[in-house]
């Protein structure tokens, strides 16, 4: 074992605040070298350039992987190591840092004896903690990129651990081995997946990333009821997760061109959207749109129905253009205002319910105050 790697890892773990110091164990048992390959991403200049260990040199490598940061492993499915210069495109995987994936462990309430399905093995690190603290027979992950998951499980085998590997939709769950006592996803939804409720145990919980179009994002662990609903609050948590795959934003054009539309004045300054909750209750409110922003303000583009916002000044204050059959800035501003006239309650005080029927909502303040239905 090498020593910097050892001394590397102790110092992490000794850095990283969590309740169950069984994870601060697992971080310093796990090489997490053996699970970023010798290449990973950086971003640089609006492109993704592969940094290589072999350029690096070991000992700067090593102290790359043991800082606690999110390293980029693929772009548009091209692995870091197979990349022959910077590209552009969008992260389709990565291995994220370690304080925040023993974060969710630690929120989830992982304890020995417990059976895991973990959504999103990707490079497997996660999976290697969870084996470290569980053993290999009580965690089940599954992974949709058939790729990524070969990779993960030859890391996994060189790690000294035999978890269950599944290659699939996480969001279907694995029905096979239920109940669960736990779902942790190392991937963001747009709504919880019914078949987690149904094969997690009741007082077990799930533990995610609730994300959507507009990359706003608040993480959410919910307990399962006897009568099938689930429930539970919002961490506060600033972080993000990459969206699972079925969950992703639609395709839309490269270039975005600025149609005509009915204009008024706004009711409120665009730059709300700025804000950590703001921007989620934003996504709350207009769940179909995208959001991009600019120096000059904020565009709202929905592709399905080819509905758009686009905020600017005229010299006194702003107005919106809105454009298509959607009016989403109305749609957002409505959002925005109901969760001001609640007193702009932090994240910290959202909560979530899943309803007998299926249906799930995310409230602000209490459950029975301002409230919004999430896409199914």
């Amino acid at each position: 074992m090498n020593a910097d790697s050892t001394r590397l890892r102790a110092a992490l773990a000794a850095s990283v605040p969590v309740e169950d110091p069984a994870w601060r164990a697992a971080l310093a048992a796990v090489p997490r070298e053996l699970f970023l390959g010798d290449a990973v991403f950086r971003s640089s200049g609006g492109r993704w350039e592969p940094l290589r260990r072999r350029t690096a040199g070991d000992d700067e490598w090593l102290r790359l992987v043991y800082a606690d940061k999110t390293w980029v492993t693929q772009v548009d499915g091209i692995a870091a190591g197979d990349a022959s210069g910077s590209l552009a495109g969008r992260p389709t995987s990565s291995s994220t840092l370690p304080s925040l994936v023993v974060r969710m462990l630690d929120l989830a309430g992982v304890r020995e004896g417990d059976r895991v399905l973990e959504v999103g093995t990707g490079t497997g690190y996660s999976t290697a903690l969870l084996c470290h603290r569980l053993g290999d027979g009580n965690v089940y992950s599954v992974e949709y990129d058939a790729r990524l998951a070969t990779a993960a499980a030859d890391r996994l085998h060189r790690a000294g651990c035999s978890p269950t590997l599944l290659v699939g939709d996480g969001l279907a769950g694995h029905e096979e081995a239920a109940e669960y006592d736990a779902v942790v996803a190392t991937c963001a939804v747009r709504y919880v997946p019914p078949a987690w409720l149904r094969q997690v145990r009741a007082g077990g919980g799930i533990t995610v990333c609730l994300s959507g179009w507009m990359v706003a994002s608040g993480l959410v662990r919910l307990t399962v009821h006897d009568d099938g609903t689930a429930s539970g609050r919002f961490a506060g948590d600033r972080i993000g997760y990459m969206l699972a795959r079925p969950h992703e934003r639609p395709p839309r054009p490269a270039a975005f061109h600025q149609r005509p539309g009915q204009v008024r004045p706004t009711r409120l300054d665009p730059g709300l959207v700025d804000d950590w909750t703001g921007a989620f209750v934003a996504q709350l409110a207009a769940p179909s749109a995208e959001l991009m922003t600019t120096g000059d303000g904020v565009v709202l583009v929905d592709v399905a129905t080819g509905s758009q916002a686009w905020t600017s000044t005229d010299g006194e204050g702003w107005v919106v253009h809105q454009h298509g059959p959607l009016r989403l800035w109305d749609a957002v501003e409505d959002g925005l205002r109901a969760w001001r006239a609640a007193g702009a309650p932090p994240q910290s005080e959202f909560g979530m319910v899943v309803r007998q029927d299926g249906t799930q909502r995310v409230w602000a303040g209490g459950p029975d105050g301002v409230g919004w239905e999430l896409p199914a």
